[in-house]
């Protein structure tokens, strides 16, 4: 199993209030197969590519009314210390850090800017079986209207090094870990483009082989397009809405176009 470093994104929980038809779309859209729901954990089901797992779904808890969306999961060595970091950084502690059976802890967070995720200390189950390829996660990004206040959180509750886009045009920073340093999420700024009533999330990027077959496929199972499609250094991607509510986008890693962006550390 892949072990990831700490403030890794290593799993990608949607939460949806109709699993099944939640299930038909990422399956028209991105491929993939579903495991058995676990019973013993609300009807928790893997979405698969390959055979390997990239993702889950589960339907809300018992008498719990949410939106429709998707909660990334970083990595941390110790959940409960990670925790701590967060609140004492500024964040709220949706769920104190709680074992799931066998397979690990989590704790749910939101950060200063409101944005929510999860931590993850792995134990059986690490996270990601495939990534960064056809029908997996490829990205994140914390979209915040406080990015000051998000990036100093990421910064003192994860080994990061942040460095932020030579762009006055746009707000936009990048988290990395280790030596020298691979970028793991990035951080938006929320602009005036964005409605109030819009909270802060986490946007998660999914692969793809074609973007824009892949929005077509989406818009005609019932999606929004919200951006895009573009091209850009990164690939070209387009950001969408479920048909549940959900955001996430898309990307075709294998079609670039400009130079990548200099970046100056925070």
């Amino acid at each position: 199993m892949t072990e990831f470093a700490e403030g890794r994104p290593c799993w990608a929980v949607a939460t949806f209030p109709d699993v099944e038809a939640g299930k038909r779309f990422y399956s028209d859209v991105l491929g993939w197969s579903w495991g058995e729901p676990a019973s013993e954990y609300g009807g928790y089901t893997e979405a698969r590519s390959d055979g390997k797992a990239v993702a889950a779904v589960t339907p809300p808890m018992p008498g719990e009314e949410v939106n429709a969306a998707w909660c990334l999961y970083l990595a941390t060595p110790d959940a409960a210390a990670s925790a701590a970091k967060a609140k004492d950084a500024g964040g709220e502690l949706v769920l104190e850090p709680m074992r799931v059976g066998p397979f690990g802890t989590m704790a749910l967070v939101k950060e200063p800017g409101g944005a929510g995720f999860g931590l993850w200390q792995a134990d059986q189950h690490h996270g990601f079986e495939k990534q960064a390829e056809d029908g997996a996660y490829g990205w994140a990004e914390f979209f915040t209207r406080d990015p000051k206040a998000t990036d100093s959180f990421l910064t003192s509750v994860f080994p990061y090094r942040g460095q932020k886009m030579a762009d006055e045009h746009v707000d936009f920073a990048v988290f990395s870990v280790g030596d020298p340093g691979e970028p793991v999420v990035g951080r938006m700024r929320m602009g005036e483009e964005f409605p109030a009533e819009v909270p802060a999330y986490v946007n998660v990027y999914f692969v793809v082989p074609d973007c824009d077959a892949a929005v077509k496929t989406a818009q005609g199972a019932g999606a929004a397009l919200r951006f895009g499609p573009m091209t850009s250094p990164f690939g070209r991607f387009a950001a969408l809405s479920d048909p549940q509510g959900a955001n996430f986008t898309v990307i075709d890693v294998s079609t670039k176009e400009g130079a990548m962006p200099e970046l100056n550390d925070l």
